[in-house]
């Protein structure tokens, strides 16, 4: 049985990893996350690992950078990049690659993926409870930019972390048999990315030390897609909890 737990307040979408995201109205989910998110990375060219991407842990800078879009770009996809400088650059110019190469240290390159590059699941969520919470144990003022969700969900009972609980069960969007639906699959381990400032880049290991000592290092959840369909600020979400352990017990003690 499903049951509403809160509305969403807010959708972020963050076209190019680790640059700024756009704060959204409405968005469409589809298989792959939020259309047009994390679509885009730098590549590190030189790095033969498993995971060759530059992000804000490697380069604070990236952060500061905005991806902006002139005249209709395919698929919504940014066309240009404002740099921490304020200059407007191709996306995939040879001038951006240049100036974050050099800021780095090292060459990079701009790649597009059409399924995503995540980190984890292509879909993460956040209770506004949580950034508020994890804010005051900071001394802090609360900014949801710091964990970079799609998904922020003003819940009804306003507890911290109350996320924790609705791993392993569905979250729906809206109402009707067409609405968007993700199944939570885990909570999300944080990193040093929560310690930059937005605005600044500025790292402040407070924020991360608070989730630490409080949470194990974990703050939201990450989720899967299971049925695609709009989001939109205002919607409200519902849960359908996973089966408790004791009750799935027992369906399988009385099946034939």
């Amino acid at each position: 049985m499903s049951i509403e737990i809160g509305t969403v307040e807010a959708l972020f979408r963050h076209p190019v990893k680790s640059m700024r995201g756009e704060r959204l109205d409405a968005a469409a989910l589809g298989w792959h996350g939020l259309d047009g998110d994390r679509r885009l990375a730098f590549r590190r060219v030189d790095d033969r690992g498993g995971f060759p991407w530059l992000t804000a842990s490697r380069l604070p800078a990236l952060l500061l950078y905005e991806p902006v879009r002139s005249g209709a770009a395919a698929g919504g996809l940014p066309t240009h990049v404002r740099t921490a400088g304020g200059e407007v650059l191709e996306l995939f110019g040879d001038a951006l690659a240049a100036e974050v190469g050099a800021r780095h240290g090292a060459p990079v390159a701009m790649l597009h993926l059409d399924r995503g590059i995540f980190d984890e699941a292509s879909v993460s969520v956040i209770a506004g409870a949580t950034v508020d919470e994890i804010g005051r144990l900071a001394a802090q003022p609360p900014d949801v930019r710091r964990f970079r969700p799609n998904v922020l969900v003003r819940t009804h009972r306003a507890l911290p972390f109350e996320e924790d609980d609705w791993v392993g069960g569905v979250l729906t969007f809206g109402r009707g048999s067409d609405a968007a639906a993700v199944a939570v699959t885990n909570r999300d381990e944080r990193c040093a990315m929560v310690g930059f400032d937005p605005d600044t880049a500025r790292n402040d290991p407070a924020v991360l030390r608070a989730i630490v000592r409080v949470r194990d290092n974990r703050a939201g959840v990450y989720a899967t897609v299971v049925r695609r369909g709009p989001l939109a600020v205002g919607q409200p979400v519902l849960l359908t909890p996973a089966v408790a352990p004791r009750a799935a017990r027992r369906a399988r003690a009385h099946r034939p």
